[in-house]
């Protein structure tokens, strides 16, 4: 048996021998299915190993590693992941496949079960009949909808919500209070990374804009000394090309740009 230290004393948990290697999801399945007592500190600890996996992957895999573990320790048969963007919630993340929805499904805060987590930060856990729920709203999209029992708790970040977790079951389900624990405590670590990557998103959409209006700025210079035109007139002259091949001003401008280099390089070698 696996003995588990804590101030409260050793316990023994899911028919491991002591010594063996357990991975973390085995530990807490295995927790979550005997009438043993785990100590908070415990759980923590285990959580630990999944949060070092976490803050080494890119969103998209940490999305996916939540989902999968948050599978493992709580009984479901379904597990979605709701990122915060702008206004909407956005589904980036399913236990089960789903190509039709994930990243394209949105929900406004406020909407539904899930968006009244997401409006008051607060979990909220339907044991049976999920659908009588005032608060409920079907999605013809998810035929998870009609389950009996709903777990939903909100991913957050120095308070501030970044998403949401939802645990939905076909059978009536009573969730217990550590597996409530032990989601909310995954919803703060994940909150921490989601939090992170937007900012990097935004930092990166922020240096790519202006990288590119650097770009025009020159593409604009070029002309016009080239063509010995206004300002006003280059701009426009971007702007109709841009129209015209249907390509981004940045497009246009890096072809200006490259011409000119191209051009200047010829000249200087026939020198």
């Amino acid at each position: 048996m696996l003995a588990v230290q804590s101030r409260y004393g050793y316990q023994n948990v899911g028919g491991y021998e002591a010594g063996v290697s357990v991975p973390p999801e085995r530990f807490l399945m295995s927790a979550l299915n005997q009438t043993v007592t785990i100590p908070e500190n415990a759980g923590i600890t285990l959580l630990h190993g999944v949060a070092t996996r976490i803050a080494a992957a890119e969103l998209h895999d940490v999305l996916a590693e939540v989902v999968s573990f948050v599978a493992t320790i709580v009984r479901c048969d379904s597990c979605f992941l709701y990122v915060l963007e702008g206004e909407d919630l956005v589904l980036r993340s399913s236990k089960n496949p789903h190509p039709e929805a994930v990243d394209r499904l949105k929900l406004k805060v406020g909407q539904g079960i899930t968006g009244w987590v997401a409006k008051y930060c607060e979990p909220v856990a339907v044991a049976d009949h999920a659908s009588r729920d005032p608060r409920f709203q079907l999605f013809n999209e998810l035929p998870e909808d009609r389950f009996e029992s709903f777990l939903s708790v909100p991913l957050l970040s120095r308070g501030r919500l970044v998403g949401v977790i939802n645990l939905q079951n076909r059978e009536a389900h009573e969730y217990s209070q550590l597996e409530m624990r032990m989601i909310s405590t995954l919803g703060f670590l994940v909150g921490a990374e989601v939090e992170l990557a937007r900012l990097e998103g935004e930092n990166s959409q922020l240096s790519k804009q202006l990288e590119s209006r650097k770009l025009v700025e020159r593409a604009k210079g070029i002309l016009q000394q080239e063509l010995q035109i206004s300002e006003q007139a280059a701009y426009a002259m971007l702007q109709r090309q841009s129209q015209e091949r249907r390509k981004s001003m940045r497009d246009i401008a890096d072809a200006i740009v490259l011409t000119y280099s191209v051009k200047n390089g010829l000249s200087q070698a026939i020198k």
